[in-house]
């Protein structure tokens, strides 16, 4: 238990650290939950978790002030809950946005340090110290990294049991609405892609997509080759490429 309890701690900290790094949306549970499910011994679960909290957090980003739950403790515990405890993807998305928003409270007591360390970088600029900058913003990060292995690891090591009587005191009902939800949640997020980039130019191609794999039973890959064809062909990306030309003043005998 213990083990499984750092290995998850570390999977958090992962999320943390990829805030630092460039923020490559490693921190999503879509990329999270399957390590969780790996570690756990189920990588199924955490694959099929993964892709629903990832539909359920789809909305969950930083715009202006506006600081969304903690997506990286939220995924990663309720997978981690949910597949130790022999759950479904009901209980993982049932568990998800509580525990999220629990982080973020929780996270926020912490980054009152955040103004203190955001003097001395303000106090190291002004006098030209690059190194003193650089180096409150490794603090800051890494403050954010140890939150999350601690939050992770603490709530799955001594959690388990709290958590196993909330989902025993949550009536079935319920839970059988949340699977039912887990399954019109990809209706939603393709809806939601659907509005972004749908025009008058890409739905016939939209329902051509739909037509072969609905009639036609064409897989995924040959659908994806044929519109990687397609896509070539409208953006004109073979026009730069010249024929090839003959030598000066050979003729076909010469070959």
């Amino acid at each position: 238990m213990l083990g499984q309890a750092l290995a998850i701690g570390l999977i958090g900290a992962l999320g943390g650290l990829d805030f630092q790094l460039g923020t490559l949306y490693a921190f999503r549970p879509i990329v999270l939950c399957p390590l969780v499910g790996l570690v756990l011994g189920d990588l199924q679960a955490g694959l099929m978790i993964g892709a629903s909290l990832e539909l359920l957090f789809m909305g969950s980003i930083s715009i202006g002030a506006y600081v969304p739950p903690d997506v990286t403790t939220g995924g990663v515990l309720s997978a981690a809950f949910a597949i130790s405890l022999g759950q479904g993807t009901e209980a993982a998305i049932a568990l998800a946005m509580p525990i999220a928003t629990l982080a973020l409270a929780l996270g926020n007591a912490i980054n009152a340090l955040g103004p203190l360390l955001l003097g001395i970088a303000d106090k190291a600029a002004e006098k030209g110290d690059i190194k003193g900058v650089y180096a409150i913003h490794w603090i800051l990060g890494l403050l954010g990294v140890a939150k999350r292995f601690g939050l992770c690891f603490l709530a799955f090591y001594f959690g388990a049991d709290a958590v196993q009587g909330l989902l025993n005191w949550i009536p079935s009902f319920v839970l059988d609405g949340f699977g039912v939800a887990a399954n019109i949640l990809p209706v939603m997020g393709f809806a939601m892609l659907a509005r972004m980039i749908l025009n008058r130019e890409l739905l016939p191609f939209f329902v051509l997509g739909f037509l072969l794999t609905s009639y036609m039973n064409v897989p995924v890959l040959g659908v994806s080759l044929l519109a990687i064809i397609i896509a070539i062909e409208k953006l004109g990306l073979l026009d730069k490429l010249q024929p090839a030309t003959t030598v000066e003043g050979a003729d076909d005998d010469d070959f």
